[in-house]
């Protein structure tokens, strides 16, 4: 499994003896280098690597910022599943939940998952796509460390991973249609916190803008049986295509919802 941008060069490296194994398999899987710790080539950019916290994506080099991790038991996950708003968050009146409805979703750009956890917390089934293989591994380790959580894995148990292109597993579902498909394409930085500055400043070099919005949203389009849902930076233009059904605006952020059917308790 390539990665997107062949020109970063990303290495993975074992922190402790005995997980180099684990790593050994991971650097396989992902047709990356496996180094020592100490040992990373000079012009090697970042690393993954499995430490007994599970598995981080670290930037190396002078002045680099802490490991970005998937952690959906503690942080700001515990934080948010705890005090978030519950069901009177904007994402959640934007994928249409109300009583008695939690939809079947799809996220179709899941990057770190954060909202697909808000989702799950809510009750809603959520299958996630992925298709930047560094990110995708990223995500199965934290839900794999959110399934040994007695608190978290129930909300885990309603998450899953595919990792793949998303235009193209949306074109060939073989399963029953989500009724609602989430998008949160990669845009320039609409964040000006220092934890999403230091996601931001791994992510661009890998995984950079997506550049096929247009066909993402019209393959949704086409799979959602109820509603598309896009998240965008409050003062950013719609995708290209048709315009959507209405708008809903928060401080820093909006969703543009497109409808195709009402979301009724009886669906």
């Amino acid at each position: 499994m390539l990665l997107e941008n062949p020109s970063v060069k990303i290495v993975v490296q074992a922190l402790l003896p005995e997980l180099r194994p684990v790593a050994k398999q991971l650097a396989e899987k992902l047709a990356l280098p496996l180094v020592a710790v100490n040992n990373a080539p000079s012009d090697a950019e970042f690393a993954l690597q499995w430490g007994p916290q599970g598995l981080w994506l670290q930037e190396l080099g002078k002045k680099a910022p802490g490991p970005v991790q998937v952690d959906f038991v503690s942080g700001a996950a515990a934080h948010r599943r705890q005090f978030g708003g519950g069901s009177g968050q904007m994402i959640a009146k934007a994928v249409g939940i109300q009583s008695g409805v939690r939809p079947s979703i799809l996220d179709a750009t899941a990057g770190l998952g954060r909202d697909a956890f808000v989702l799950a917390c809510l009750d809603c089934p959520v299958i996630m796509i992925e298709r930047q293989p560094v990110i995708a591994a990223l995500l199965a380790d934290g839900l794999t460390r959110a399934a040994l959580s007695p608190e978290v894995a129930p909300i885990a148990q309603r998450m899953r991973l595919l990792t793949g292109d998303a235009i193209s597993l949306m074109q060939d579902w073989q399963e029953q249609a989500p009724q609602v498909i989430h998008l949160d394409p990669m845009f320039p930085e609409r964040d000006k916190s220092a934890l999403v500055k230091k996601e931001m400043r791994a992510f661009k070099p890998i995984v950079g803008d997506d550049q096929d919005q247009a066909q993402l949203l019209a393959a949704a389009l086409a799979l959602a049986s109820h509603r598309v849902v896009v998240k965008r930076p409050r003062k950013a233009p719609a995708i290209d295509g048709i315009e959507p059904s209405y708008v809903l605006t928060g401080k820093s952020s909006r969703y543009d919802i497109y409808t195709k059917k009402s979301l009724k308790a009886t669906d």
